[in-house]
């Protein structure tokens, strides 16, 4: 049957299935929106009952406030380095692991393998209290060995590499090994390279997750100097009072590098997920 008969049939079919992510990517969508309107409103539009969608008077007052309550360009820096060192060392390090895991055999691996899957069964929180006290104890309060070094390594970032270097062909490797090329030259120039979209997708979601790290930057670090955003942010919603534009307003700054990131790795992102998660 010719492409141009059944298109509109299809099409038709299809309308239901569109309809449905169109009403979820407006819901998705909608928070943002509001955050946006929010950070240009007057304190009084922010609280209103009913809600004032639209600003009557546009405040660009609220985002000169946010400089002006927190050290808002030390703080993004404190971030920026915060993510960019943990996700280069979960990189080197949970590809190290993976590799290992995949592809070298030693006694006790699947059991130790196991034990790293069981750490994405504890809760987080249950390593706050042992974590602070290893950092008070090297004296690494407020600094920012403090925010990097737990962030270093990840049992789900091994899970995932692991899976992705499972899928590799086996060949190439086997070649460079006939050639005398010892394991660690193999995972540097052969498997590593070959790897790239899952680096790319343990990349992309180990920076969300250090830009976003809001509860150990607020034990571990009280100085708003040595603050990351997350925690800088968070000291602006008062115990009886929030200036809710102002807030709106730091988050949005806060929010546009990683939406950034985002956009520009998207494509990257998505197929390292769907190939990482089609092998193992």
């Amino acid at each position: 049957m010719p492409e141009a008969t059944r298109s509109p049939k299809r099409e038709g079919r299809l309308w239901p299935a569109h309809l449905v992510l169109s009403l979820g990517a407006v819901l998705t969508v909608f928070p943002l929106l509001w955050q946006v309107l929010t950070s240009f409103k007057s304190f009084g539009e922010s609280t209103r009952v009913p809600p004032t969608i639209w600003p009557h008077h546009w405040e660009w007052s609220n985002y000169a406030t946010v400089f002006d309550s927190i050290p808002f360009t030390e703080q993004f820096l404190n971030t920026l380095l915060m993510a960019l060192l943990r996700t280069a060392a979960q990189l080197l390090l949970c590809s190290l692991a993976a590799y290992a895991f995949a592809r070298i055999r030693f006694p006790g691996r699947q059991t130790i393998f196991l034990g790293f899957l069981a750490v994405l069964m504890v809760p987080g929180e249950l390593f706050l209290l042992p974590q602070y006290q290893i950092m008070q104890n090297l004296g690494w309060l407020n600094s920012m060995q403090a925010l990097v070094v737990p962030g270093m390594f990840s049992a789900f970032g091994t899970f995932l590499l692991r899976q992705f270097f499972l899928g590799l062909p086996t060949e190439v490797e086997e070649a460079a090994r006939l050639d005398g090329a010892n394991p660690f030259t193999v995972y540097w120039r052969i498997a590593l390279p070959l790897a790239r979209p899952g680096l790319l997708a343990l990349g992309i979601l180990t920076f969300l997750w250090s830009w976003n790290d809001l509860m150990w930057p607020l034990i571990v670090n009280t100085d708003p100097e040595q603050m990351p955003l997350s925690a800088g942010l968070a000291s602006l919603q008062g115990a009886h009072l929030t200036d809710y534009p102002v807030l709106m307003a730091g988050s949005l700054l806060a929010t546009l590098p990683v939406i950034v990131v985002f956009m520009v790795m998207q494509r990257q992102f998505i197929q390292g997920i769907a190939f990482s998660g089609m092998k193992g």
